[in-house]
């Protein structure tokens, strides 16, 4: 059961790690610390591959740590 799990957290962090690579950015730079405080905190929805990408981010983080919380429990 062990193997599994970690052979599983392996995968997951492969892929969690590919997929926040493959995000674009949300800011150029350093725009934020020199007034561009209404781009970082302005409303920006995520639309078509970029919000599919956040959404499989999410639940591949939280299936990471489940999966490292499993490890620790055994």
């Amino acid at each position: 059961m062990h193997t599994v799990i970690m052979t599983l957290l392996l995968i997951v962090s492969l892929g969690l790690i590919i997929l926040v690579l493959l995000q674009s950015s949300k800011s150029e730079g350093l725009s934020a610390l020199s007034g561009g405080a209404e781009q970082l905190f302005g409303k920006q929805k995520a639309r078509g591959m970029d919000l599919i990408l956040a959404r499989i981010t999410v639940v591949l983080a939280v299936l990471f740590f489940v999966l490292a919380i499993a490890i620790a429990k055994i």
